[in-house]
């Protein structure tokens, strides 16, 4: 890999912080004291560091090597690290087979909780890549990277066994389990195979597809839902549902399907679950939490009269309930001089930017709208966000 070179090194420290809109200038001076196609391949690198650090942080991302694919795919530093420490915190684990490890962000976690880890992929780029990777992070006494066909891997030497199938086709997203890359179902049989294992899945799997002996887990940082994780085996409880809201490292869980949350009139305060929350269908833990109900049998909004606040639910305190109807709307938001307005929506058709670009907005105030619907009715919910910062709350099982 020329990158790997000193000349290429030098390359890209230069490049770190260049300006992609400059990157013809760049190119045609950087051309004229090295080759052109070490040039190129420096000017791609450094865009798909710069896309990485999102995931990364700038310290790893400008150390590491990507692959177009790889920096979409990757599992983030944030959410990894909360998938090694489990594995740790299971007690006994010391090595772990990577399955389809890409270019190697969970190796690399892995490896930092102080587990030894064989990672797999059968792209030898990719593997070359992870490879790469694990050297700049200076982990590759850790990790042993493997271009093989992970169905041929024998993993029975390792304390744990991870898999994180490919879901993207020529044609985008893959939403059926059994047409991952490896199946679903041979990811399961590998998983069962272990004394411990964790498969990485789309978020929106239906809970139908969920094996019965499967811990499941959605995950979302920073407020957006990033996937979901099958547990098998010791240190994990068969059946289980749990929703972990990162950065904050809060956890809700139950050992077997919620009751239907009641349902009634909005109160004062309105509650939008965290998405990992609605995924794991938790949101009856919520409503119980801050002794609400739901605005509407199929909505995933949960009102209150008293203020609630967690890392597990955005709280609003409301002032206005109206039916829907454009006009009003506009005219109150005039009348309140509001020139900030956001948008939300659940069970509404319309969409939040042709609704702002009608209500031709102005004026020194911000408020929040929700488009939803009260008792299968459609309505607008008017109000402002509670202040203060998300309270540490965890399951009351400790978990």
């Amino acid at each position: 890999m020329a990158l790997r070179t000193p000349e290429g090194a030098a390359l890209l420290d230069e490049l770190r912080s260049y300006d992609p809109s400059q990157e013809l200038a760049t190119a045609t001076r950087l051309r004229r004291t090295h080759p052109a196609a070490l040039v190129s391949a420096a000017l791609g690198q450094a865009r798909l560091r710069q896309r990485a650090v999102a995931k990364f942080g700038a310290e790893d991302a400008y150390r590491m090597f990507f692959t177009p694919n790889g920096v979409e795919q990757a599992t983030r530093t944030s959410v990894a690290t909360h998938r090694a420490r489990r594995f740790a915190e299971a007690g006994g684990v010391q090595s772990v087979a990577d399955l389809c490890c890409g270019i190697g962000g969970d190796a690399i976690a892995f490896a930092r909780a102080g587990i030894r880890v064989l990672a797999v992929d059968r792209d030898p780029l990719t593997a070359e890549v992870a490879r790469a990777n694990a050297t700049a992070l200076g982990l590759a006494d850790l990790i042993e990277v493997r271009c093989a066909d992970v169905t041929e891997v024998d993993t029975s030497a390792y304390d744990a066994v991870f898999v994180d199938p490919a879901r993207r086709g020529g044609r985008g997203r893959i939403f059926d389990p059994e047409a991952y890359s490896p199946p679903l179902s041979w990811a399961t049989g590998a998983a069962l195979r272990a004394p411990r294992a964790a498969l990485k899945i789309a978020p929106g799997i239906p809970h139908e597809a969920i094996p019965e002996r499967a811990e499941a887990e959605w995950i979302s940082d920073g407020g957006d839902v990033k996937e979901a994780v099958l547990w098998f085996g010791e240190g994990f409880t068969a059946g289980s549902y749990r929703a972990t809201v990162l950065p904050a490292g809060a956890a809700l869980w139950s050992a077997a399907p919620l009751p239907a949350p009641p349902v009634g009139p909005v109160g004062r305060y309105l509650y939008e679950p965290d998405g990992a929350v609605i995924r794991a269908h938790l949101v009856a833990d919520v409503v119980a939490r801050c002794d609400g109900r739901l605005i509407d049998g199929t909505i995933a909004y949960v009102t209150s009269d008293r203020p609630y606040v967690s890392p597990y639910a955005s709280g609003y305190e409301i002032t206005d309930q109206l039916p829907f109807h454009m006009k009003k709307l506009k005219a109150l938001l005039r009348e309140r001089e509001v020139g900030v307005l956001t948008v939300k929506k659940r069970g509404s058709a319309v969409e939040p930017e042709e609704l702002r670009r009608r209500m031709k907005l102005r004026g020194p105030n911000a408020a929040t709208v929700f488009l939803t619907r009260v008792a299968g009715a459609p309505t607008m919910l008017i109000g402002h966000p509670l202040a203060g910062p998300p309270a540490e709350e965890r399951s009351p099982t400790g978990c």
